[in-house]
């Protein structure tokens, strides 16, 4: 594999689809949650409520689904004026009780790629959200094992990745991190001069959304579902890789 000639020596992964698929249960509770308030307005306008109050409370309660359930659960009585019974806010709340529950589904090929790399490289999980949701979450995936250290952060920004491999006296020309958002996982870490490799999921949270000036800079390279084979490329491109699994 050419990047074991490279400089690389730590290789970290984002957890919430990227090890395994997250984004799908936000999606499907999301539509719940709109289907128990069309009583009261139409779907665009739930949607982009919700979607404004999860925002503006992420300073307050940040990543997860914890946030999230307050988050449903304001948006219900603001645009019920108050009305949203007793019952329906169970409701909610046995919605976010079911998103906790759900079985972690890795995606595919990511035990294989994590038991070639663990012989070569110092593996890592960084990860945003509740910490006990994401503990929960790496506990039950059955790949903890893989991994050297875990970092549950509150926000993921330049500062934060350089504390985070200060910690592991770890240079950031030895650093790679991979992650399937560009907003949290590649422009961040590009900014401090390590290296990072961009795999998309097939749906992104609207707050984890790029322009698509910034996406227009990335080179695609379309490769097989392997990951593995997406570092030949790192090896022989010294431009920011957009790699698409198929």
């Amino acid at each position: 594999m050419v990047l074991s000639n490279s400089k690389i020596s730590t290789i970290a992964f984002d957890a919430d689809d990227t090890l395994w698929k997250n984004e799908d249960i936000f999606i499907h509770a999301q539509d719940e949650f709109i289907n128990l308030l069309l009583p009261y307005h139409d779907e665009s306008y739930i949607r982009s409520h919700l979607a404004g109050v999860q925002i503006k409370n992420l300073q307050h309660f940040g990543y997860g689904i914890k946030g999230f359930t307050l988050s449903m659960i304001e948006t219900a009585i603001e645009l019920t004026e108050g009305r949203i019974i007793g019952s329906e806010i169970q409701t909610i709340i046995e919605l976010a009780k079911c998103m906790l529950a759900s079985p972690v589904e890795v995606l595919p090929n990511i035990e294989t790629v994590l038991t070639k790399l663990k012989a070569k490289y110092r593996l890592l999980v960084i990860t945003k959200g509740d910490l006990l949701d994401q503990e929960s979450k790496l506990a039950r995936s059955g790949i903890a094992e893989y991994f050297d250290a875990i970092e549950i952060i509150s926000e993921k920004n330049s500062l934060t990745y350089k504390q985070i491999l200060q910690r592991h006296n770890v240079l950031p020309e030895n650093f790679l991190m991979i992650g399937n958002s560009l907003k949290s996982d590649i422009l961040p870490v590009l900014d401090i001069g390590a290296k990072a490799l961009h795999i998309p999921y097939h749906t992104t949270w609207d707050h984890e959304k790029v322009t698509d000036d910034t996406l227009s800079s990335y080179q695609n390279i379309e490769t097989i579902s392997d990951i593995c084979h997406i570092f030949d490329y790192l090896a022989l491109s010294s431009s920011n890789i957009k790699a698409t699994v198929l």
